[in-house]
């Protein structure tokens, strides 16, 4: 039996007139970049997470820079970030000169360790950058309590997490000074090619992004500001248009898989002790932590189901032997990539996150997966360890 990490033919056949026909719609319209379909996509966006704003950029990354621009983060400033994400996390305030400053994740959720945050804020830190890492919240009271107290902006990277919600019922993306999305096409509401949107509360952080946007360009030909070009493909927001009415559908089958492995797995007798997240024996699987809390049920969407295991390198050539797609989600902190070499962070400062780093694998997890093939997963994993 073969298992992809993702397959997306299945999706698009389920929806296929409806994108064929959206995309035949912008096509004869030739009206390709911005208008009414991104506008559209805008408002029903806003109207899903409860934002008041929205603006539709052209990637998940250009979605964090944008922020980041918008709110004057400039050279010099510091922001506070996780050390374990996704590369675009850091990258975006090194291309604007200004510092990364890593802080170590939470062992049970990957996602900051909010107790780290303090700790690092100097009088030069402007910004704090939480990851709602595989499609779970990071803990949002006390980001922003600590936020307040240090007068700190808060951008959320959500890149990962679209339909999540946070312990309270807001939707991730709604709590921060801004919410940054990506629509990459293996996200679990994916476009046809790179695509991304931010949301915000504010008025006046709206503005700014919006005319940023477009090289901050307002009236046309005039710049008070220099943006950049940032702007998302009506093609995309087309197909995005047609995909976001079933999210919440897709986002069910995920947690569903995930109770299916959940179940399996348990009856292997080969999961460790939840105590001992560090150091897994065997399997450590993943938790949900705002799980049956206010009747949520976007509690966590599983853009990825990442466990922890014992001997994970050796267990990845197994899966790959036995055609089950798998991925290492992520292999290399920022304290240790060779381009942020020059902050001289000190190893021993993440240890979570270089456990995290040594032992996490993704499997898969994507809607359209058959319950058999969650079968073969798991009992091909249980055959390594035994």
């Amino acid at each position: 039996m073969k298992v992809p990490l993702l397959d997306l033919k299945p999706q698009y056949q389920s929806i296929k007139e409806e994108i064929d026909r959206a995309i035949m719609k912008v096509v004869e319209s030739q009206y390709f970049i911005l208008g009414p379909e991104v506008e559209a996509l805008e408002k029903e966006i806003c109207d899903y997470t409860g934002a008041k704003y929205a603006v539709g950029v052209s990637s998940g990354t250009d979605a964090l820079l944008l922020s980041l621009m918008a709110l004057g983060i400039k050279s010099g400033d510091e922001v506070i970030l996780p050390t374990y994400s996704f590369f675009a996390t850091a990258g975006v305030v090194a291309r604007l000169d200004a510092t990364p400053v890593f802080t170590d994740i939470d062992p049970v959720t990957f996602n900051i360790d909010v107790k780290e945050i303090e700790k690092k804020i100097t009088p030069r830190t402007k910004a704090i950058i939480p990851v709602h890492l595989y499609g779970q919240s990071a803990e949002m009271d006390g980001i922003m309590e600590i936020a307040r107290k240090h007068n700190l902006y808060v951008i959320e990277d959500g890149a990962q997490a679209i339909g999540v919600q946070y312990k309270d019922g807001r939707f991730v993306g709604t709590i921060g000074h801004t919410g940054c999305f990506s629509f990459f096409p293996s996200k679990n509401l994916g476009g046809f090619g790179d695509g991304g949107i931010v949301t915000t509360n504010d008025e006046e952080i709206y503005h700014r992004l919006k005319i940023m946007r477009v090289h901050g360009m307002e009236p046309k030909y005039y710049h008070k500001v220099v943006g950049g070009n940032f702007r998302l493909d009506a093609l995309q927001a087309a197909v995005l248009r047609v995909k976001l009415p079933h999210l919440d559908k897709w986002s069910e089958k995920r947690r569903a898989n995930a109770r299916l492995y959940y179940d399996l797995f348990e009856k292997t007798g080969l999961v460790d002790d939840k105590n001992n997240y560090l150091k897994p024996e065997k399997i450590i699987l993943p938790e949900a932590v705002y799980k049956n809390i206010n009747g949520l049920k976007n509690y966590h969407i599983y853009n990825q189901f990442v466990i922890r295991v014992a001997n994970r390198d050796a267990l990845l050539e197994h899966l790959k032997k036995n055609e089950i797609g798998c991925e290492v989600y992520y292999p290399v902190p920022f304290h240790r990539q060779e381009c942020f070499a020059y902050l001289n962070a000190v190893d021993g400062d993440y240890p979570v996150s270089n456990l995290a780093a040594e032992t996490s694998l993704a499997l898969p997890i994507y809607p359209e997966l058959k319950e058999e093939q969650i079968e073969y997963v798991v009992q091909k994993i249980s055959e390594f360890y035994r």
